[in-house]
């Protein structure tokens, strides 16, 4: 469906940004940090345990945004209604869709590891439907593939989430889907840097 559509693939070379292009919101030292940003990052540390990374980085230059970014994500990444292995599933394809470099390197170790297989996580890389998903795996990779792709979802698919998931399950896919929207977005106008180290997400052909 990815290379089917014309939009996402036209955007795969505007979304990356030029070769060796400048970082818009380089890291702002924490010595620097006004009260805001302090408390912002220490909400962020005492929540996560863990320091700021990727866009919560970039988005410290609003420190609010972050800060509520966050919340949102303690719930979506964590807590979801559809658990946490199938929900980094919804985060690969969601970085896919968005050839956002940087998402997909902190999260395709995370689902590997969780138990989405090497398969899987190949297929989305390369923008192909993956052949040997479990019906869970179908059901959320179906529904999210349309919500990006096509910026909404059928009768049938959404049905199969709500018989699956419950309501609560097909808010919860529509959420991690447009959280991690939202995260490619300002990763991408930030131009934040992939590590050399990251496993590759390959450009789709011309």
């Amino acid at each position: 469906m990815f290379r089917t559509t014309g939009l996402l693939l036209a955007s795969t070379l505007l979304l990356t940004g030029p070769a060796g292009a400048q970082q818009r919101l380089p890291d702002i030292p924490p010595a620097q940090y006004d009260a805001d940003q302090k408390k912002a990052a220490e909400e962020f540390q005492a929540a996560r345990k863990v320091p700021l990374s990727g866009p919560f980085q970039a988005m410290m230059y609003s420190p609010e945004v972050m800060s509520r970014a966050r919340a949102m994500g303690d719930y979506l990444r964590y807590h979801s209604a559809i658990g946490n292995t199938l929900s980094e599933l919804v985060i690969l394809v969601t970085a896919r869709a968005w050839s956002q470099g940087y998402e997909w390197a902190a999260h395709q170790p995370i689902a590997l590891k969780a138990g989405i297989s090497k398969e899987i996580v190949d297929a989305i890389a390369e923008g192909r439907r993956p052949t040997a998903m479990s019906d869970d795996e179908a059901i959320v990779y179906d529904f999210t593939m349309e919500l990006q792709a096509n910026k909404s979802v059928s009768d049938a698919t959404f049905a199969k989430a709500e018989k699956r998931f419950g309501k609560k399950g097909a808010v919860d896919i529509t959420g991690i889907s447009g959280y991690y929207t939202f995260l490619a977005m300002q990763l991408n106008v930030a131009r934040f840097p992939v590590p050399a180290s990251a496993p590759p997400l390959p450009r789709f052909p011309n």
